[in-house]
């Protein structure tokens, strides 16, 4: 027997279908403007995948107006489109020239630099092939609100509707927040906007927002470094003769991972070739396991004794300045965000600063050799003496996008441990693959400065290290101040001078290579290598003074002393301290 179906029925059935075509095409068309820079992120493994889901979610919100007036769909949909399809033509052009996702930085790099730079930094967004792609996007944009139609719903299909847009995406977070995180008020809004940033036109307000109010912070901490006096008695060793000094910055690179210090595979064979060339330490560690925190002590003369002196006393930058230094400040971080405002204020009190990373996300693929052309342009200034800091992205998370494609050298288990599965072998692959770039960003940037044929003088350390299933019970990746291991805070450490420089300071710093150190105390180090003292200044704490006093080399947080501890390296090769964890003391 046949089963009758009623018209009824089969009318319900078909007013049901079209409304649900009916609501795909309006929510595609809302979800067009922000999607289609997510999805060309994602197809081009550019970053993580948090921005496209927030852009998914929050592209709903625009379906509350249109449910509420349906007679007005037409026209809400136009007006709201044309705001959307003008933020998203700015997203998609520096997409397409730097294949990144527009950010607060972006905006801080327009703002905060000179009419000139400004301009020169917005030509590049205008390419030939450009007005193609606005037409494009602009016919796609135009083609789905040609199919863009009325929702019939009863009010409380409306309200139910809307209901289920607004409380999932606001109201439970908002909840979370404020009533079972018991987070503060500027705490919620600031996770608010930064849900709502991913999407337009949230990229381009919210992203102003968190610009000014991080550059509000920012000031103030310069406000505060300039009212600082000068260092009493300085006197320069070298004063009156030309120089080029460097200070590299690494990330998250543990010693234990480099062959220049033992690791069994080849992750360092540039810097292998030039080791000759290099005064390299064997037991140095970082005293956090923060690249901010870390900062705070090895640029400014803050440690476990004085950690208020970040904001009491001059910097690193502070000191290069007075010496008659013109500074600056090349960074592929990332540039102004609320976490990284310290970075950006050590970098505005250089003369020059150079940012070379404007993702929304660390985590974002990006790669250190954007550093090199403002390396030699800063070479290049003609400044007879020059100090010049470079902050690498070096080997922070995710690993696989730290290297292009043809530094994927380790893919196979060959000098792995037996402890490693299959999945922790190719973390530590990526890992591994990453330090074997940065290693060739770090002779590459030592074989220009070499090229100058002047008297100069290179530093690198790393901020600190990182955990790779180096520790057993091989469970971990990363860092974690409150379980600390060695591989977190065992970071490499090496100075590279030239010639010029020789003939001025023949000493061997053979005798300070073992010496057990941390970079708590690097100001006083750089002081000495710079050939600079002053009131203040302390050769027991600098690794290259005859007068160094070893010191325990303590990890955590200085303002809460009963929770640090001292790591202790046993007196082994890094071939033996793989895998070993360290011995820590209260």
């Amino acid at each position: 027997m046949k089963t009758m179906v009623s018209p009824e029925a089969m009318g319900a059935e078909k007013a049901s279908s079209s409304s649900f075509l009916r609501f795909l095409n309006l929510y595609l068309f809302f979800f067009y403007f922000s999607g289609v820079t997510h999805v060309l992120l994602q197809m081009t493994d550019a970053t993580i995948f948090i921005g496209f889901r927030q852009a998914v979610y929050m592209s709903f919100l625009w379906l509350v107006p249109v449910l509420l007036l349906p007679r007005h769909t037409k026209a809400i949909t136009a007006i709201i489109g044309i705001v959307l399809w003008a933020t998203s033509l700015l997203s998609l052009a520096y997409f397409c020239v730097y294949h990144q996702e527009f950010s607060q930085s972006v905006l801080y790099i327009l703002f905060e630099s000179n009419p000139a730079e400004s301009s020169e930094y917005v030509a590049q967004y205008f390419k030939w092939w450009m007005p193609l792609v606005y037409i494009a996007h602009t016919f796609a944009a135009w083609f789905l609100w040609q199919r863009v139609q009325p929702l019939a719903f009863s009010w409380r299909g409306k309200l139910v509707a809307c209901l289920l847009i607004i409380v999932p995406i606001h109201v439970l977070p908002f909840i979370e927040d404020r009533f079972i995180s018991h987070q503060s008020w500027d705490r919620v809004i600031d996770h608010m906007q930064r849900r709502m940033e991913p999407a337009e036109p949230w990229q381009l307000v919210m992203g102003y927002f968190q610009y000014r109010r991080q550059l509000g912070n920012m000031q103030a901490l310069l406000e505060k470094n300039s009212a600082l006096p000068p260092l009493a008695n300085l006197q320069d060793q070298y004063a009156g003769k030309p120089g080029t000094l460097v200070l590299v910055i690494g990330e998250s690179s543990t010693r234990l991972h480099w062959g220049l210090y033992g690791y069994p595979r080849d992750t360092t064979p540039n810097l292998d070739k030039m080791k000759d060339q290099l005064s390299i330490f064997t037991r140095v560690v970082s005293p956090r396991a923060s690249t901010i925190e870390v900062l705070e002590q090895a640029l400014t003369f803050a440690d476990r004794d004085n950690p208020d002196a970040v904001m009491t006393k001059p910097s690193i930058m502070n000191l290069m300045k007075q010496a008659g230094y013109k500074t600056f400040w090349i960074t592929n971080q990332q540039t102004i965000t609320k976490r990284n405002t310290m970075l950006a204020y050590f970098s505005q009190l250089a003369d020059v600063q150079r940012y070379t990373n404007n993702t929304r996300y660390q985590n974002s693929r990006e790669y250190d050799s954007n550093v090199f052309k403002p390396f030699e342009s800063a070479l290049a200034d003609p400044a007879q003496r020059k100090f010049i800091v470079v902050h690498l992205l070096g080997t922070h998370m995710k690993y696989e996008y730290r290297y292009p494609p043809e530094f994927d050298y380790f893919k196979d288990r060959t000098g792995l441990p037996d402890w490693l599965d299959d999945n922790k072998a190719q973390v530590v692959n990526t890992y591994d693959n990453a330090v074997r770039y940065n290693d060739y960003v770090l002779a590459t940037l030592m074989k220009t400065l070499q090229a100058k044929g002047e008297r100069s003088m290179l530093t690198f350390m790393s901020d600190h290290g990182e955990d790779v299933y180096d520790t057993p019970p091989y469970e971990f990746v990363g860092r974690n101040e409150g379980n600390p291991t060695l591989p977190m805070f065992a970071i490499p450490m090496f100075v590279w001078t030239s010639d010029q420089w020789k003939q001025d300071n023949p000493q061997n710093l053979g005798f300070a290579l073992n010496r057990e150190y941390s970079t708590a105390y690097f100001e006083q180090t750089w002081s000495d290598l710079a050939g600079l003292h002053y009131s203040g200044f302390d050769p027991s704490k600098s690794l290259v003074n005859t007068a160094f006093v070893q010191r325990p080399t303590w990890v955590g947080d200085p303002t809460f002393r009963d929770g640090m501890r001292e790591i202790q390296q046993p007196a082994l090769s890094s071939t033996q301290l793989a895998g070993q964890p360290p011995r820590l003391a209260q």
